[in-house]
């Protein structure tokens, strides 16, 4: 006869076999998160090199291009390939809060290029404005994705990614890129690199 398993055993069965369906079903949070630090921190650092007379802007705009459409695809292939087979309230969560991203940087895009054109700022007031309210959707999408899924780190990242917003309009230009890539690339890295510890 089986003995039955303590609370902690139960909720260590639990983890692991989520874990496991994890790993099966390809949910990589942190290639996501990878992807996108290397993104920020690349292409805003080339931004700021460029702005120094180190690289061509075109050069900084080509790698910024290129990092930013890798880590747009990378969430999409792996969410794509995690959702087959699911069912029920988590696939419709999931496809809210993904979906939600695209919304949420749709929105901020139109009331960027609005304000922008009907206020007529100077290059350096807009490179602010893009880059602080970026930083706020972001801050504030991992927020959300850190009380759908009770996910401390993403909670910790968000929280980051609010201060790094004000701090990038603090800095100025053409330190808000540096803002961008270190604290904004930074923090994501730091997340990855949390994923797969805790992994």
């Amino acid at each position: 006869m089986e003995r039955e398993l303590s609370p902690a055993e139960s909720l260590a069965l639990i983890e692991g076999q989520r874990a496991e369906m994890r790993r099966r079903r390809g949910v990589r949070p942190e290639l996501i998160a990878f992807g996108w630090g290397l993104a920020y921190l690349l292409g805003f650092g080339g931004w700021y090199l460029a702005l120094q007379g180190v690289v061509p802007a075109a050069v900084a705009g080509v790698v910024l291009g290129v990092f930013a459409a890798i880590a747009l695809v990378l969430p999409i292939v792996l969410g794509v390939r995690a959702s087959r087979g699911v069912r029920g309230p988590s696939r419709t969560i999931g496809a809210m809060y993904g979906t939600a991203w695209g919304l949420a940087f749709a929105a901020n895009s139109v009331v960027q290029s609005a304000l922008q054109q009907q206020m007529k700022v100077s290059p350096e007031v807009s490179s602010l404005m893009w880059a602080s309210s970026s930083l706020l959707v972001v801050g504030l999408m991992y927020l959300a994705g850190a009380m759908l899924w009770r996910d401390v780190s993403q909670y910790v990242l968000g929280a980051w990614m609010l201060a790094s917003a004000a701090g990038s309009v603090l800095a100025g230009v053409p330190g808000n890129f540096l803002v961008l890539a270190f604290a904004g690339g930074g923090g994501m890295l730091a997340l990855s690199a949390y994923y797969v510890i805790r992994r």
